[in-house]
């Protein structure tokens, strides 16, 4: 059930009803990853829960505990498909800490040693690099 404050005319719950297309990486039945349009860096990623939340403040314990894993797995596998040095995961809470979009989301972002990120929300990145990042980290999924 969602949060009282949560905006069901949010972006993510439109991608979520497929109202509007995205570039899906990974999905199972409380989550889905999907590649953020306008990337910090070649790779980036969002997780998103189905179950509807502003954030992390009001999302409910347990549908925080099955989206954590599915970050994990998504983080090893943009590291690997990206051979990165590292990965940097975000998830901002309010306007005030930077959060745009009131759907509880994860920024996944592989890092390469001296690189660095793109601004968010910068320009949108080409569909046909980002279904080619996300068949190479779809590929990487598929290895571990």
């Amino acid at each position: 059930m969602p949060s009282p404050d949560y905006d069901k005319n949010n972006i993510f719950a439109k991608i979520l009803r497929g109202e509007i297309p995205s570039v899906r990486v990974y999905e199972d039945e409380h989550t889905i990853a999907f590649m953020d349009v306008m990337p910090q860096a070649p790779g980036h990623v969002l997780v998103i829960p189905r179950e509807g939340s502003r954030n992390l403040l009001d999302a409910d314990p347990a549908v925080l505990s099955r989206t954590i894993p599915v970050v994990q797995k998504l983080a090893n596998a943009v590291k690997e498909a990206f051979e990165a040095d590292g990965v940097f995961i975000a998830q901002f809470n309010e306007p005030a800490a930077g959060q745009t979009v009131f759907h509880l989301h994860f920024h996944v972002i592989p890092r390469h040693e001296g690189a660095g990120l793109k601004p968010h929300g910068g320009k949108m990145e080409d569909g046909a690099v980002l279904a080619a990042h996300a068949e190479k980290i779809r590929a990487a999924l598929g290895n571990s």
